[in-house]
């Protein structure tokens, strides 16, 4: 029996899918431990349907987590179109750390769902090139300190995910991500 593989969904089979992502990343986001019956009868599909999506609550969480990592991602090279580099990169990181405050839900679903080392490098990849992107155009601007790697980027970030979601962490985030802005300025050609 030959397996269908990369075979392209009916449209009716995408928009089942799409509610059922849609669903569960607000239920998940909202309680990590919803059950997955309640997220399938939210998006209004069957069981079958919603096993044949997801065959268990793993996929559906690292489905989730890569469609909503490669939006954040995807912004990158928008923020780049409309704005100066180093305005663009300051925007995106605002975007990212709304990301993450908003979704710790998500994560904790994610952290319930599987191993750390299965969602990791899910994001991995796309943050890395949004990153990449990022950097090299402040780079040929001179707006930030030259030769720095998204790997430097990351962990010069690594602060905005100690900060609780749940406390009133928007000026936490914006005070940190300047502090982060002036410390890429420091030693740019262009300054």
């Amino acid at each position: 029996m030959h397996e269908r593989k990369n075979v392209p969904l009916r449209s009716d089979a995408q928009r089942n899918r799409a509610r059922i992502l849609e669903v569960a990343l607000t239920e998940l986001t909202r309680a990590a431990d919803t059950p997955l019956s309640a997220i399938a009868k939210k998006a209004g599909v069957g069981q079958g349907t919603f096993y044949r999506n997801f065959p268990s609550r793993e996929a559906l969480v690292l489905e989730v987590y890569r469609y909503e990592v490669e939006q954040v991602a995807e912004t990158a090279a928008q923020l780049l179109e409309t704005h100066p580099p180093d305005q663009a990169l300051r925007e995106w990181m605002s975007r990212l750390a709304r990301y993450s405050m908003t979704k710790a839900g998500l994560a904790q679903a994610m952290g319930k769902a599987t191993a750390y080392g299965s969602f990791a490098a899910l994001g991995h990849g796309p943050l890395t090139s949004a990153v990449g992107l990022l950097l090299a155009a402040n780079d040929a601007a001179g707006t930030i300190r030259p030769g720095l790697t998204p790997d430097d980027f990351m962990l010069a970030i690594a602060g905005l995910w100690h900060i609780d979601p749940d406390s009133d962490w928007q000026a936490r985030v914006d005070q940190l991500l300047d502090i982060v802005m002036d410390g890429l300025r420091a030693g740019a050609p262009g300054r």
